[in-house]
Protein backbone atom coordinates (compact mmCIF):
# COMPACT_ATOMS: atom_id res chain seq x y z
CA UNK A 1 0.00 0.00 0.00
CA UNK A 2 2.87 2.40 0.73
CA UNK A 3 4.23 1.92 -2.78
CA UNK A 4 0.79 2.60 -4.29
CA UNK A 5 0.48 5.70 -2.11
CA UNK A 6 3.89 6.90 -3.30
CA UNK A 7 2.91 6.48 -6.95
CA UNK A 8 -0.41 8.29 -6.39
CA UNK A 9 1.44 11.10 -4.59
CA UNK A 10 3.88 11.44 -7.49
CA UNK A 11 1.02 11.45 -9.99
CA UNK A 12 -0.73 14.21 -8.04
CA UNK A 13 2.56 16.13 -7.91
CA UNK A 14 2.91 15.66 -11.66
CA UNK A 15 -0.59 17.01 -12.35
CA UNK A 16 0.13 20.00 -10.12
CA UNK A 17 3.50 20.48 -11.86
CA UNK A 18 1.99 20.56 -15.34
CA UNK A 19 -0.93 22.75 -14.27
CA UNK A 20 1.30 25.25 -12.45
CA UNK A 21 3.46 25.82 -15.52
CA UNK A 22 0.82 27.97 -17.20
CA UNK A 23 2.33 31.40 -16.77
CA UNK A 24 -0.26 34.16 -16.11
CA UNK A 25 0.96 36.01 -19.16
CA UNK A 26 -0.09 33.19 -21.48
CA UNK A 27 -3.63 34.52 -21.79
CA UNK A 28 -2.22 37.67 -23.39
CA UNK A 29 0.36 35.93 -25.55
CA UNK A 30 -1.43 35.90 -28.86
CA UNK A 31 -2.64 39.52 -28.53
CA UNK A 32 0.90 40.70 -27.79
CA UNK A 33 2.58 38.63 -30.53
CA UNK A 34 2.55 41.18 -33.33
CA UNK A 35 3.62 44.04 -31.06
CA UNK A 36 6.52 41.97 -29.70
CA UNK A 37 7.68 41.03 -33.18
CA UNK A 38 7.83 44.73 -34.08
CA UNK A 39 9.85 45.62 -31.00
CA UNK A 40 12.40 42.92 -31.79
CA UNK A 41 13.78 45.29 -34.39
CA UNK A 42 15.10 47.53 -31.59
CA UNK A 43 18.26 49.37 -32.56
CA UNK A 44 21.60 48.32 -31.06
CA UNK A 45 21.43 51.36 -28.77
CA UNK A 46 18.16 50.28 -27.13
CA UNK A 47 16.90 47.28 -25.15
CA UNK A 48 15.80 44.07 -26.83
CA UNK A 49 12.25 42.95 -26.10
CA UNK A 50 11.61 39.45 -24.78
CA UNK A 51 9.60 37.80 -27.57
CA UNK A 52 6.44 35.91 -26.76
CA UNK A 53 6.82 32.19 -27.50
CA UNK A 54 5.00 30.79 -30.50
CA UNK A 55 2.07 28.44 -30.08
CA UNK A 56 4.34 25.61 -31.25
CA UNK A 57 6.88 26.51 -28.54
CA UNK A 58 4.15 26.44 -25.91
CA UNK A 59 2.93 23.04 -27.10
CA UNK A 60 6.53 21.80 -26.92
CA UNK A 61 6.83 23.23 -23.41
CA UNK A 62 3.59 21.68 -22.13
CA UNK A 63 4.28 18.27 -23.67
CA UNK A 64 7.79 18.44 -22.22
CA UNK A 65 6.35 18.90 -18.74
CA UNK A 66 4.13 15.85 -19.21
CA UNK A 67 7.12 13.82 -20.42
CA UNK A 68 9.17 14.98 -17.45
CA UNK A 69 6.57 13.58 -15.07
CA UNK A 70 6.47 10.34 -17.05
CA UNK A 71 10.26 10.08 -16.93
CA UNK A 72 10.32 10.64 -13.17
CA UNK A 73 7.80 7.85 -12.65
CA UNK A 74 9.61 5.66 -15.19
CA UNK A 75 12.87 6.15 -13.31
CA UNK A 76 11.20 4.74 -10.20
CA UNK A 77 9.06 2.02 -11.73
CA UNK A 78 11.72 0.36 -13.90
CA UNK A 79 14.28 -0.38 -11.14
CA UNK A 80 11.37 -1.33 -8.83
CA UNK A 81 10.26 -3.81 -11.52
CA UNK A 82 13.73 -5.41 -11.54
CA UNK A 83 13.64 -5.68 -7.75
CA UNK A 84 10.12 -6.83 -6.91
CA UNK A 85 9.81 -9.33 -9.77
CA UNK A 86 13.11 -10.94 -8.76
CA UNK A 87 14.51 -10.25 -12.25
CA UNK A 88 17.63 -8.65 -10.81
CA UNK A 89 18.41 -11.75 -8.73
CA UNK A 90 17.62 -13.95 -11.73
CA UNK A 91 20.19 -12.08 -13.87
CA UNK A 92 22.77 -12.50 -11.11
CA UNK A 93 22.05 -16.25 -11.00
CA UNK A 94 22.46 -16.50 -14.79
CA UNK A 95 25.88 -14.85 -14.85
CA UNK A 96 27.04 -16.78 -11.76
CA UNK A 97 26.41 -20.03 -13.62
CA UNK A 98 28.45 -18.80 -16.59
CA UNK A 99 31.51 -17.70 -14.61
CA UNK A 100 32.75 -17.61 -11.04
CA UNK A 101 35.17 -14.68 -11.22
CA UNK A 102 33.86 -11.75 -9.15
CA UNK A 103 34.74 -9.05 -11.70
CA UNK A 104 33.20 -11.08 -14.53
CA UNK A 105 29.96 -11.48 -12.57
CA UNK A 106 29.77 -7.70 -12.01
CA UNK A 107 30.53 -6.82 -15.64
CA UNK A 108 28.23 -9.48 -17.11
CA UNK A 109 25.37 -8.55 -14.77
CA UNK A 110 25.75 -4.86 -15.63
CA UNK A 111 25.80 -5.54 -19.38
CA UNK A 112 22.64 -7.68 -19.22
CA UNK A 113 20.92 -5.15 -16.93
CA UNK A 114 21.73 -2.31 -19.34
CA UNK A 115 20.46 -4.29 -22.34
CA UNK A 116 17.20 -5.16 -20.56
CA UNK A 117 16.82 -1.54 -19.50
CA UNK A 118 17.49 -0.35 -23.06
CA UNK A 119 14.77 -2.64 -24.43
CA UNK A 120 12.26 -1.55 -21.77
CA UNK A 121 13.06 2.14 -22.37
CA UNK A 122 13.14 1.88 -26.16
CA UNK A 123 9.52 2.94 -26.96
CA UNK A 124 9.74 6.01 -24.70
CA UNK A 125 13.23 6.90 -25.93
CA UNK A 126 12.13 6.51 -29.54
CA UNK A 127 9.18 8.84 -29.05
CA UNK A 128 11.15 11.47 -27.10
CA UNK A 129 14.36 11.40 -29.09
CA UNK A 130 13.06 10.78 -32.60
CA UNK A 131 9.30 11.12 -33.15
CA UNK A 132 8.74 14.19 -30.99
CA UNK A 133 11.81 16.05 -32.23
CA UNK A 134 10.74 15.55 -35.84
CA UNK A 135 7.14 16.51 -35.06
CA UNK A 136 8.33 19.89 -33.76
CA UNK A 137 10.85 20.45 -36.56
CA UNK A 138 13.88 20.24 -34.28
CA UNK A 139 15.56 17.15 -35.75
CA UNK A 140 17.24 16.27 -39.03
CA UNK A 141 18.22 12.76 -37.96
CA UNK A 142 17.41 9.75 -40.03
CA UNK A 143 16.09 6.78 -38.09
CA UNK A 144 19.32 4.87 -38.83
CA UNK A 145 21.42 7.69 -37.34
CA UNK A 146 19.23 7.94 -34.24
CA UNK A 147 19.17 4.17 -33.73
CA UNK A 148 22.91 3.87 -34.32
CA UNK A 149 23.63 6.64 -31.81
CA UNK A 150 21.40 4.95 -29.24
CA UNK A 151 23.32 1.68 -29.66
CA UNK A 152 26.63 3.53 -29.36
CA UNK A 153 25.41 5.20 -26.16
CA UNK A 154 24.40 1.79 -24.81
CA UNK A 155 27.83 0.36 -25.60
CA UNK A 156 29.63 3.33 -24.06
CA UNK A 157 27.46 2.98 -20.94
CA UNK A 158 28.22 -0.74 -20.63
CA UNK A 159 31.96 -0.26 -21.05
CA UNK A 160 32.13 2.73 -18.69
CA UNK A 161 29.99 1.03 -16.05
CA UNK A 162 32.00 -2.19 -16.26
CA UNK A 163 35.23 -0.24 -15.79
CA UNK A 164 34.09 1.61 -12.66
CA UNK A 165 31.27 -0.41 -11.05
CA UNK A 166 33.72 -2.64 -9.22
CA UNK A 167 34.86 0.30 -7.05
CA UNK A 168 31.66 0.76 -4.96
CA UNK A 169 30.99 -2.98 -4.81
CA UNK A 170 34.54 -3.72 -3.66
CA UNK A 171 34.14 -1.04 -0.98
CA UNK A 172 30.78 -2.55 0.01
CA UNK A 173 32.53 -5.88 0.58
CA UNK A 174 35.58 -4.50 2.36
CA UNK A 175 33.92 -1.77 4.44
CA UNK A 176 30.17 -2.30 4.97
CA UNK A 177 29.96 0.64 7.41
CA UNK A 178 32.08 3.22 5.55
CA UNK A 179 31.56 2.29 1.89
CA UNK A 180 29.39 5.38 1.30
CA UNK A 181 32.22 7.70 2.40
CA UNK A 182 34.97 5.97 0.43
CA UNK A 183 32.79 5.66 -2.68
CA UNK A 184 31.97 9.38 -2.69
CA UNK A 185 35.67 10.20 -2.37
CA UNK A 186 36.54 7.79 -5.18
CA UNK A 187 33.88 9.45 -7.36
CA UNK A 188 35.89 12.69 -7.56
CA UNK A 189 38.86 11.41 -9.62
CA UNK A 190 36.52 9.20 -11.66
CA UNK A 191 34.36 12.17 -12.67
CA UNK A 192 37.44 14.25 -13.51
CA UNK A 193 38.77 11.38 -15.62
CA UNK A 194 35.51 11.07 -17.55
CA UNK A 195 35.39 14.85 -18.12
CA UNK A 196 38.95 14.74 -19.43
CA UNK A 197 38.52 11.87 -21.88
CA UNK A 198 34.98 12.68 -23.10
CA UNK A 199 36.02 15.35 -25.64
CA UNK A 200 38.57 13.12 -27.35
CA UNK A 201 37.16 9.62 -26.97
CA UNK A 202 33.38 9.77 -26.49
CA UNK A 203 31.95 12.85 -28.25
CA UNK A 204 33.59 12.03 -31.64
CA UNK A 205 31.77 8.67 -31.65
CA UNK A 206 28.50 10.51 -32.34
CA UNK A 207 29.50 13.45 -34.56
CA UNK A 208 32.33 14.64 -36.76
CA UNK A 209 34.61 17.24 -35.16
CA UNK A 210 36.83 19.28 -37.43
CA UNK A 211 38.56 22.65 -37.72
CA UNK A 212 36.46 25.76 -38.18
CA UNK A 213 35.74 26.64 -41.78
CA UNK A 214 35.47 30.38 -41.06
CA UNK A 215 39.10 31.19 -40.24
CA UNK A 216 38.39 34.87 -39.63
CA UNK A 217 35.85 33.98 -36.95
CA UNK A 218 38.24 31.39 -35.52
CA UNK A 219 40.94 34.07 -35.16
CA UNK A 220 38.52 36.32 -33.24
CA UNK A 221 37.45 33.48 -30.96
CA UNK A 222 41.07 32.62 -30.17
CA UNK A 223 41.80 36.30 -29.49
CA UNK A 224 38.84 36.35 -27.09
CA UNK A 225 40.15 33.18 -25.44
CA UNK A 226 43.57 34.78 -25.02
CA UNK A 227 41.92 37.83 -23.43
CA UNK A 228 40.07 35.46 -21.07
CA UNK A 229 43.39 33.85 -20.10
CA UNK A 230 42.71 30.53 -21.83
CA UNK A 231 45.92 29.32 -23.45
CA UNK A 232 46.46 26.44 -25.83
CA UNK A 233 42.82 26.15 -26.86
CA UNK A 234 41.65 24.63 -30.11
CA UNK A 235 38.43 25.55 -31.87
CA UNK A 236 36.31 22.77 -33.33
CA UNK A 237 33.25 22.87 -35.54
CA UNK A 238 30.98 19.88 -35.01
CA UNK A 239 28.59 18.62 -37.63
CA UNK A 240 25.39 18.66 -35.54
CA UNK A 241 23.12 19.66 -38.43
CA UNK A 242 22.84 15.97 -39.31
CA UNK A 243 21.07 15.51 -35.95
CA UNK A 244 19.31 18.71 -35.00
CA UNK A 245 18.24 22.22 -35.93
CA UNK A 246 18.81 23.44 -32.37
CA UNK A 247 21.88 25.54 -31.58
CA UNK A 248 24.65 25.21 -28.99
CA UNK A 249 28.32 25.82 -28.22
CA UNK A 250 30.57 24.95 -25.30
CA UNK A 251 34.07 24.85 -23.83
CA UNK A 252 35.01 21.40 -22.53
CA UNK A 253 37.83 19.34 -21.12
CA UNK A 254 40.81 20.55 -19.13
CA UNK A 255 44.59 20.34 -19.23
CA UNK A 256 45.54 18.91 -22.63
CA UNK A 257 41.97 18.16 -23.70
CA UNK A 258 40.40 21.62 -23.39
CA UNK A 259 38.69 22.77 -26.54
CA UNK A 260 36.16 25.31 -27.81
CA UNK A 261 33.31 23.64 -29.69
CA UNK A 262 30.64 25.24 -31.87
CA UNK A 263 27.78 23.40 -33.50
CA UNK A 264 27.56 24.19 -37.20
CA UNK A 265 23.92 25.15 -36.60
CA UNK A 266 24.87 28.02 -34.28
CA UNK A 267 27.46 29.29 -36.75
CA UNK A 268 24.76 29.40 -39.41
CA UNK A 269 22.08 31.12 -37.33
CA UNK A 270 23.96 33.67 -35.19
CA UNK A 271 25.97 36.59 -36.47
CA UNK A 272 29.59 37.17 -35.51
CA UNK A 273 28.97 39.45 -32.51
CA UNK A 274 26.33 37.11 -31.12
CA UNK A 275 28.66 34.14 -31.50
CA UNK A 276 31.46 35.98 -29.71
CA UNK A 277 29.17 36.66 -26.74
CA UNK A 278 28.15 32.97 -26.64
CA UNK A 279 31.81 31.99 -26.67
CA UNK A 280 32.54 34.57 -23.96
CA UNK A 281 29.83 32.91 -21.85
CA UNK A 282 31.33 29.45 -22.41
CA UNK A 283 34.83 30.72 -21.67
CA UNK A 284 33.44 32.13 -18.44
CA UNK A 285 32.56 28.61 -17.32
CA UNK A 286 36.16 27.59 -17.89
CA UNK A 287 37.88 30.64 -16.37
CA UNK A 288 35.59 30.71 -13.32
CA UNK A 289 36.35 27.05 -12.61
CA UNK A 290 32.78 25.87 -13.00
CA UNK A 291 33.86 22.40 -14.15
CA UNK A 292 35.83 21.50 -11.03
CA UNK A 293 33.39 23.34 -8.77
CA UNK A 294 30.54 21.30 -10.26
CA UNK A 295 32.51 18.09 -9.74
CA UNK A 296 33.01 18.83 -6.04
CA UNK A 297 29.43 20.07 -5.61
CA UNK A 298 28.00 16.96 -7.24
CA UNK A 299 30.41 14.79 -5.25
CA UNK A 300 29.01 16.34 -2.07
CA UNK A 301 25.53 15.41 -3.28
CA UNK A 302 26.74 11.85 -3.97
CA UNK A 303 28.12 11.73 -0.41
CA UNK A 304 24.76 12.73 1.08
CA UNK A 305 22.82 10.40 -1.25
CA UNK A 306 25.05 7.40 -0.52
CA UNK A 307 24.90 8.02 3.23
CA UNK A 308 21.11 8.13 3.12
CA UNK A 309 21.15 5.00 0.95
CA UNK A 310 23.35 3.33 3.59
CA UNK A 311 20.82 4.26 6.28
CA UNK A 312 17.78 3.13 4.27
CA UNK A 313 18.83 0.03 2.38
CA UNK A 314 19.37 -2.21 5.40
CA UNK A 315 15.75 -1.97 6.49
CA UNK A 316 14.45 -2.36 2.92
CA UNK A 317 16.54 -5.47 2.31
CA UNK A 318 15.47 -7.06 5.60
CA UNK A 319 11.82 -6.45 4.78
CA UNK A 320 11.83 -7.48 1.11
CA UNK A 321 14.80 -9.86 0.80
CA UNK A 322 12.56 -12.76 -0.28
CA UNK A 323 11.23 -10.68 -3.17
CA UNK A 324 14.58 -9.04 -3.94
CA UNK A 325 16.52 -12.30 -3.85
CA UNK A 326 19.53 -10.91 -1.97
CA UNK A 327 20.32 -10.33 1.69
CA UNK A 328 23.07 -7.69 1.60
CA UNK A 329 23.94 -4.60 -0.42
CA UNK A 330 27.30 -6.01 -1.58
CA UNK A 331 25.38 -8.40 -3.85
CA UNK A 332 25.41 -7.07 -7.44
CA UNK A 333 21.67 -7.80 -7.62
CA UNK A 334 21.23 -4.75 -5.37
CA UNK A 335 22.11 -2.37 -8.23
CA UNK A 336 18.45 -1.53 -9.09
CA UNK A 337 17.83 -0.73 -5.41
CA UNK A 338 20.70 1.76 -5.40
CA UNK A 339 19.47 3.25 -8.68
CA UNK A 340 15.92 3.54 -7.32
CA UNK A 341 17.04 5.31 -4.16
CA UNK A 342 19.39 7.58 -6.10
CA UNK A 343 16.56 8.58 -8.47
CA UNK A 344 14.34 9.45 -5.49
CA UNK A 345 17.11 11.63 -4.06
CA UNK A 346 17.65 13.29 -7.44
CA UNK A 347 13.98 14.28 -7.45
CA UNK A 348 14.09 15.56 -3.87
CA UNK A 349 17.35 17.50 -4.24
CA UNK A 350 16.77 18.77 -7.80
CA UNK A 351 15.87 22.32 -6.65
CA UNK A 352 19.28 22.61 -4.96
CA UNK A 353 21.19 21.11 -7.88
CA UNK A 354 19.33 23.23 -10.42
CA UNK A 355 19.78 26.37 -8.32
CA UNK A 356 23.54 25.83 -8.22
CA UNK A 357 23.60 25.33 -12.00
CA UNK A 358 21.50 28.46 -12.62
CA UNK A 359 23.90 30.50 -10.47
CA UNK A 360 26.87 29.33 -12.52
CA UNK A 361 25.07 30.07 -15.79
CA UNK A 362 24.18 33.57 -14.59
CA UNK A 363 27.79 34.29 -13.67
CA UNK A 364 28.93 32.98 -17.06
CA UNK A 365 26.45 35.41 -18.66
CA UNK A 366 28.02 38.22 -16.61
CA UNK A 367 31.51 37.13 -17.69
CA UNK A 368 30.44 37.03 -21.36
CA UNK A 369 28.95 40.53 -21.13
CA UNK A 370 32.01 41.97 -19.41
CA UNK A 371 34.49 40.49 -21.87
CA UNK A 372 32.54 41.47 -25.02
CA UNK A 373 30.68 44.57 -23.72
CA UNK A 374 27.99 44.16 -26.38
CA UNK A 375 24.58 44.11 -24.69
CA UNK A 376 22.58 44.10 -27.89
CA UNK A 377 24.43 41.14 -29.41
CA UNK A 378 24.11 39.20 -26.13
CA UNK A 379 20.37 39.81 -25.86
CA UNK A 380 19.79 38.96 -29.51
CA UNK A 381 21.77 35.74 -29.11
CA UNK A 382 19.31 34.64 -26.41
CA UNK A 383 16.34 35.72 -28.54
CA UNK A 384 17.59 33.47 -31.34
CA UNK A 385 18.28 30.62 -28.91
CA UNK A 386 14.70 30.93 -27.70
CA UNK A 387 13.27 30.87 -31.20
CA UNK A 388 15.49 28.14 -32.62
CA UNK A 389 15.16 25.83 -29.60
CA UNK A 390 11.40 26.42 -29.09
CA UNK A 391 11.91 27.69 -25.56
CA UNK A 392 9.43 29.33 -23.20
CA UNK A 393 11.12 32.52 -21.90
CA UNK A 394 8.97 32.68 -18.75
CA UNK A 395 8.24 29.17 -17.45
CA UNK A 396 6.31 28.48 -14.25
CA UNK A 397 8.03 28.43 -10.86
CA UNK A 398 7.84 24.64 -10.49
CA UNK A 399 9.56 24.23 -13.85
CA UNK A 400 12.28 26.62 -12.73
CA UNK A 401 12.82 24.77 -9.45
CA UNK A 402 12.84 21.20 -10.76
CA UNK A 403 13.83 21.38 -14.43
CA UNK A 404 15.66 24.60 -15.23
CA UNK A 405 19.45 24.24 -15.17
CA UNK A 406 19.72 27.70 -16.81
CA UNK A 407 17.97 30.95 -15.88
CA UNK A 408 14.81 31.46 -17.95
CA UNK A 409 15.61 33.16 -21.24
CA UNK A 410 13.35 36.09 -20.38
CA UNK A 411 15.51 36.83 -17.33
CA UNK A 412 18.70 36.42 -19.34
CA UNK A 413 17.56 38.83 -22.06
CA UNK A 414 16.55 41.41 -19.46
CA UNK A 415 19.90 41.02 -17.68
CA UNK A 416 21.71 41.59 -20.97
CA UNK A 417 19.67 44.75 -21.48
CA UNK A 418 20.51 46.26 -18.09
CA UNK A 419 23.98 45.06 -17.05
CA UNK A 420 26.45 47.76 -18.17
CA UNK A 421 28.96 48.57 -15.38
CA UNK A 422 31.57 49.63 -17.97
CA UNK A 423 29.19 52.31 -19.25
CA UNK A 424 28.61 53.68 -15.74
CA UNK A 425 32.24 53.93 -14.67
CA UNK A 426 31.86 50.98 -12.30
CA UNK A 427 34.39 48.21 -11.71
CA UNK A 428 33.89 44.95 -13.59
CA UNK A 429 33.34 41.95 -11.33
CA UNK A 430 35.63 39.78 -13.47
CA UNK A 431 37.78 42.49 -15.04
CA UNK A 432 40.81 41.39 -13.03
CA UNK A 433 40.74 38.08 -14.93
CA UNK A 434 41.07 39.68 -18.36
CA UNK A 435 44.43 40.07 -20.04
CA UNK A 436 45.19 43.51 -21.36
CA UNK A 437 46.11 43.73 -25.03
CA UNK A 438 49.66 44.92 -25.56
Amino acid sequence: MKHIALIILLLLFGVAFVWAQESPERTKAMQAMEMQQDTLATSPQGPVAVPEPSEKAMRYYRSGNVLWVINVLWGLLVPAFFLFTGLSALIRDWVTRIGKKWFFILAAYFAIYMIFNYIIDWPLSYYQGYVRQHAYGLSNQTFNKWFGDSLKALLVGIITGSLFLWIPYLLLKKSPRRWWLYTSLAAIPVIFFVVMISPIWIAPLFNDFGPMKNKQLETKILALAEKAGIEGSRVYEVNKSVDTRAVNAYVTGFMGTKRIVLWDTIIEKLNEDELLFVMGHEMGHYVLGHVWKSVFFFSAFILVALYLAYRLTGGLIRRFQHKFGFSNLADIASLPLLILIFNVFMLVFSPILMGFSRYQEHEADRFGLEITQNNYAAAMAFVKLQQENLANPRPGWLYKLWRSSHPPLGERIEFCNTYRPWGEGMELKYGHLFRRSE
